[in-house]
């Protein structure tokens, strides 16, 4: 979801020519050399980027403690014992838009420093996602809490234990780190938006491909604050531990490479045609709906088994797995809703490169991966359950394809 770059382009202003990213065919080696060596040394991270990043993160450690918000009990773990997590993340991100707006007005602040230049302060996350994660693992080995939260799981491999993590919930002064570090990325995948934006209307250059990007993206990531107690039951809380894979994809992935689509309009131009602008919002609509309303029964089914879904009383097999509603289509038919709201995101860019669409061909990678292995773990979880489950419902994501 380190700081997201998004807050320090409207914290503070880098000093220092920005740097391009066109590629023009007609520049010299000796041009490229030279635009190749500004870009390694913006690359650098600088005194400036660590006080954007470390303010970043003070503010929304206290936001989260002080702010009103509704407390929410976690999935219940293998001890019997559940977290609690203060869902006030939109009231946060309101407070820090209405903050950095005040400060833009003001002349404090510029709202593009990041479209301007962004390369240290992803340079400055990244070393800071490092030293977390080589801290939480030796912080975890040298545990000796026996709660599911903070006991370590070392495999002995310290690649793995230092890739997956060693603990499933670590805490630092009293703050969640994994909810924390989602939290933190969502909101500067916004950010950066915002300030990709600004960069586009000042130059004259905000076409309808570069609103139908932005709007898509502001309305997923401020539906996700409002809906964020549906975070508390999805398997990256409940299952997977804390360790590099996380936080880098938190703090550095997140916000950096699901805003690529936005940087790509930034620096090419695309006229989208009426019709296929029309295309565009019902594959987003689509998208939204299932992966919103797939989750929002999961949560609610967790919550009172007893809930219905689509007007009726939920079916269940063994007791435990549901198949009613999206869940009786597919068995991970939330990630089919997110694969189509990753391609609504990058559809605006037309068929320009190949690379505005690297965001939803790897999250079809990874989705793919992730289903496997959850797969893998009801099935030695839930057994004979599972297999009937399975043979309720045969598909996994997409209906009669996979």
């Amino acid at each position: 979801m380190g700081l997201p770059p998004s807050y320090g382009l409207i914290i503070i202003q880098v000093k220092g020519p920005a740097t391009s990213l066109h590629s023009d065919p007609l520049r010299s080696p000796e041009m490229d050399e030279a635009t190749a060596a500004g870009a390694l040394a913006a690359l650098a991270p600088s005194w400036s980027a660590a006080v954007v990043l470390l303010s970043y993160l003070g503010y929304l450690a206290v936001a989260g403690a002080v702010l009103p918000g509704k407390l929410v009990a976690g999935a219940v773990l293998p001890d019997s014992s559940r977290l609690h997590y203060r869902c006030n993340g939109l009231l946060s991100l309101l407070l820090l838009l209405g903050l950095s707006a005040l400060g833009v007005y003001m002349g404090w602040m510029t709202p593009t420093v990041v479209a301007d230049r962004g390369l240290e302060l992803l340079s400055a996350t990244f070393i800071f996602s490092v030293i977390v994660t080589f801290m939480l693992y030796f912080i975890g080995l040298r545990s000796r809490h026996q709660s599911s939260s903070l006991k370590p799981h070392v495999s002995g491999s310290f690649i793995e234990d230092w890739w997956f993590g060693v603990q499933l919930n670590p805490h630092f002064m009293g703050v969640d780190l994994k909810f924390f570090f989602v939290r933190a990325g969502m909101m500067g995948w916004l950010f950066i938006n915002l300030s990709l934006f600004a960069k586009s209307y000042l130059a004259g250059s905000a076409n309808r491909s570069v609103i139908l990007y932005q709007f898509f993206c502001a309305w997923y990531i401020i539906d996700y604050f409002i809906h964020e107690e549906f975070m508390t039951s999805t398997w990256d809380i409940i299952a997977e531990r804390l360790g590099f894979m996380l936080v880098f994809g938190d703090l550095v992935f997140i916000p950096f490479t699901f805003s690529i689509q936005g940087w790509w309009l930034l620096r090419n131009k695309v006229e989208l045609p009426l019709l296929a602008s029309v295309a565009n919002c019902f594959v987003f609509l689509i998208g939204y709906l299932v992966f919103r309303g797939a989750n929002k029964q999961k949560h609610l089914f967790k919550k009172n088994p007893k809930a219905l879904i689509w007007g009726k009383p939920p079916k269940v097999v063994g007791g435990k797995l549901l198949i009613s509603g999206y869940w009786g289509i597919a068995r991970h038919c939330n990630y089919l809703g997110d694969l189509l709201l990753a391609l609504s995101f990058s559809l605006p860019c037309g068929a320009s490169s190949p690379i505005p669409y690297f965001y939803p061909t790897y999250l079809l990678i990874l989705l793919i991966w992730r289903e496997r292995r959850d797969e893998a773990r009801c099935s030695a979880k839930y057994k004979d359950i599972w297999a009937e489950y399975c043979r309720l419902v045969p598909s996994r994501i997409l209906p009669y394809v996979y």
